[in-house]
């Protein structure tokens, strides 16, 4: 690199979706708008994923076949040993339990099918704030 200037690390998104054509969607737009993404197409993946490695960020749709996001949500605020990670639900269901969610700890929902923008302002947001709770290394 010539530049003088070291570029700020991109931040890195986990997208934890059952659905193949939701995860390649979220990837494709995240990617384009410069994060590094990683995949996981069922809960236990994903946990397994988020404790290898956290991200700086998860994607996580709340209905999935075994672990839903509820529960993985409850499972990553449960694990002392996680850094504080932000978590957006995202969900299609009419009747999602929102204050479930929102009380196991997730920081928000969308609901499918998602407006790209208000993704990208919460994500951005969401990012901005664990800048601003993470200690400076």
């Amino acid at each position: 690199m010539s530049s003088s200037q070291a570029k700020p690390q991109a931040k890195r998104i986990l997208v934890i979706d059952d659905t193949p054509d939701n995860l390649y969607l979220l990837e494709t737009v995240l990617v384009e708008e410069g994060y590094v993404v990683e995949v996981a197409s069922n809960g236990k993946t994903g946990l397994a994923m988020i404790e290898a490695s956290p991200p700086d960020l998860v994607l996580l749709d709340a209905m999935m076949p075994g672990i839903n996001g509820y529960e993985v949500t409850r499972r990553i605020r449960e694990n002392k040993q996680l850094p504080f990670i932000p978590i957006l639900l995202i969900t299609a269901y009419i009747e999602a339990d929102i204050p479930e969610g929102l009380n196991l700890g997730a920081n928000d929902f969308l609901r499918k099918p998602i407006d790209y923008d208000e993704l990208m302002a919460r994500i951005k947001a969401f990012l901005r704030l664990k800048d601003n709770l993470s200690p400076t290394v």
